[in-house]
């Protein structure tokens, strides 16, 4: 039971919280000094349910050692890409070098803080985010285990480098269409980044899920293609899709599926393999994509080949597609994800759409 002792100068109190280590031996543990009896009994008695509710077993781990332990228990079977695997591993560097060795039991939100504003010095916002969604899970589990009751990384304020952050400039339906124009203008089964970036553009399906396409995942009597799996360019191999919802089934327009056609030609089970037998890689695709923008004119800063994805997104947004449908068709989890991920699109549209409704409103009065 908790109790409180006289401070040595008999102007306070000490609350003491009575608790049991992992061998069941009885132990005390300062509450603190208090210049009130009933604050230090209120303090004792707040720890020694902390203490009693403890996993001893892990009472003196590191945050460095039990971000490692979580990833490893929890995370490494789903981060099955390389790069996926070597984000978390930068993360639990990032942490061991700024924490060393301090007990994750000793860590306050003002010395989280003091991290993410260290960390955010040198990185993008996204990186910032990353970083801080990673550990904010990591700590959830970390009272599930008994070893702290609140969670330090909520509730903090993001810092990063504002001259880290990109600009992308994205395409305006004009020319998007002149793009497809001249992708399509060029067409050589032998060569299948062109194919690649039409079907990004006239799906928006991700990097991976078209170079890991293969003839069975095309419904020509249906028009439709099957995103069940996606590739590993590094290891050239096959990998499950990002999330369980990406695997889903796209409508695609019949003139996609003319110009897949050709590739036929090439007698490969992969849709994309080229005449080399390979498929092409992210540096082949962009270098394809720079190519084919320069030839019309197009010049656009941190544009690359995801942005085909953003691309399709804002053409379905201003074609007045609903948010739900264009969620489905990029394989999102749910709808407030494509919210998130597109914001400034749907912010863009939002506006116009305002004026559009007082402009119709204004026809009752």
């Amino acid at each position: 039971m908790s109790g409180v002792k006289p401070a040595k100068n008999g102007k306070g109190y000490y609350g003491l919280a009575i608790y049991r280590d992992s061998n069941g031996k009885r132990r005390q543990k300062s509450a603190g000094w208090f210049k009130l009896k009933r604050d230090a009994k209120a303090a004792a008695d707040e720890l020694e349910r902390q203490l009693n509710g403890q996993n001893m077993d892990l009472a003196e781990i590191t945050l460095a050692d039990y971000f490692a332990r979580w990833f490893d228990l929890y995370k490494s079977n789903k981060a099955r890409s390389s790069s996926a695997q070597n984000q978390y591993r930068i993360m639990g560097n990032m942490i061991r070098e700024y924490f060393k060795e301090t007990k994750l039991v000793d860590i306050k939100r003002s010395d989280y803080q003091k991290f993410i504003n260290w960390y955010g010095s040198t990185h993008a916002r996204q990186s910032v985010t990353k970083l801080n969604g990673a550990i904010k899970a990591c700590v959830d589990y970390a009272i599930d285990d008994d070893i702290i009751v609140r969670n330090f990384a909520r509730n903090v304020e993001i810092a990063y480098d504002t001259t880290k952050k990109q600009k992308v400039e994205y395409l305006s339906n004009k020319e998007l269409i002149r793009l497809k124009q001249f992708t399509a203008s060029k067409l050589d089964p032998r060569n299948t980044s062109r194919y690649m970036i039409l079907t990004a553009i006239l799906t928006g399906m991700r990097k991976s899920e078209i170079q890991a396409l293969t003839w069975g995942d095309i419904d020509f009597i249906h028009a439709t293609i099957s995103v069940n799996k996606s590739w590993e360019e590094n290891k050239k191999a096959f990998k499950s899709t990002k999330t369980a919802t990406s695997k889903r089934t796209i409508k695609v327009n019949r003139k996609l599926l003319t110009w897949l056609m050709d590739l036929k030609a090439n007698s490969s089970t992969m849709v994309f393999q080229n005449v080399f037998g390979t498929i092409p890689t992210s540096n082949a695709l962009n270098k394809c994509l720079r190519s084919i923008m320069a030839d019309c004119g197009i010049e656009k800063q941190g544009f690359h080949f995801h942005s085909l994805r953003h691309v399709h997104v804002a053409y379905l947004l201003g074609q007045g597609v609903d948010v739900y449908a264009i969620s489905k068709r990029l394989g999102h989890a749910n709808v407030t994800i494509t919210l998130n991920t597109y914001s400034y699109l749907i912010d863009e549209y939002k506006a116009k759409n305002d004026e559009l409704i007082i402009n119709q409103l204004e026809a009752l009065l």
